[in-house]
């Protein structure tokens, strides 16, 4: 023991040094969704840029339409698309990205309005042949600052990305990424709002590492 313990200190700081710094970045991502439906058919289509490098460079671009059907008034089903540029490293990658998604309001608790938003998604990008399969889930919490009916909320939402197979081109099984936000929402006519916020993106490396994205999220919902 005697010859252990000044031993261990050295080793730790030698594990320090050699262990990788965790890489950060400052991303700003502009989202524009247009949401609709008739009857029990519903819609929405997604436009997505999101700058990254220190918002210096358009990382990433995407486009996400996507057909539903509102099983009830609080739980609808989507089939979806998004085609996704990747500009971020080297040359522009394309990824094909086929979903199938749940939006479920869960209701109130103790003023706060609740709400779940499930994906499985099937993605194909160019620079590879395997199909990549993802699920994601995310709980949403929305708590009105005012006592008017539809006036300003404070937001605070987490969701987790888990990948269900390794792909030649990438994604590795497990843990992909967690995204934690909190903002606001305000009203801007009709149903129609914006929200506004912080987003911290914890994402999984091709190294196996973790880094972490400082985002400013301004998204646009517009219900005509």
């Amino acid at each position: 023991m005697r010859l252990v313990r000044p031993v261990l200190p050295v080793l730790a700081a030698l594990l320090g040094a050699a262990a990788p710094a965790a890489a950060h970045d400052a991303q700003l991502w502009f989202n524009s969704t247009v949401f609709g439906s008739i009857d029990d058919f519903a819609f929405f289509a997604e436009m997505q840029p999101r700058f990254g490098n220190g918002i210096s460079q358009l990382d990433q671009l995407i486009l996400r339409p996507a057909v539903g059907w509102k099983v009830t008034k609080d739980f609808t089903l989507y089939q979806g698309y998004a085609y996704v540029q990747d500009r971020g490293m080297g040359p522009v990658r394309i990824e094909d990205r086929s979903f199938q998604e749940i939006n479920w309001k869960l209701g109130e608790i103790n003023g706060l309005k609740t709400s779940s938003r499930t994906r499985f998604e099937q993605r194909w990008r160019s620079d590879g042949r395997d199909v990549a399969f993802r699920v994601r889930e995310q709980m949403r919490v929305a708590a009105p600052l005012t006592d008017k009916a539809g006036g300003v909320s404070a937001l605070g939402s987490a969701e987790v990305f888990v990948a269900l197979n390794d792909a030649d081109w990438g994604p590795r099984a497990g843990f992909d990424q967690l995204r934690t936000f909190a903002g606001i929402e305000v009203p801007i006519g009709g149903q129609s709002t914006v929200e506004l916020g912080y987003l911290n993106r914890l994402i999984q490396t091709p190294s196996n590492g973790l880094a972490t994205d400082h985002i400013l999220s301004v998204n646009l919902f517009l219900r005509p």
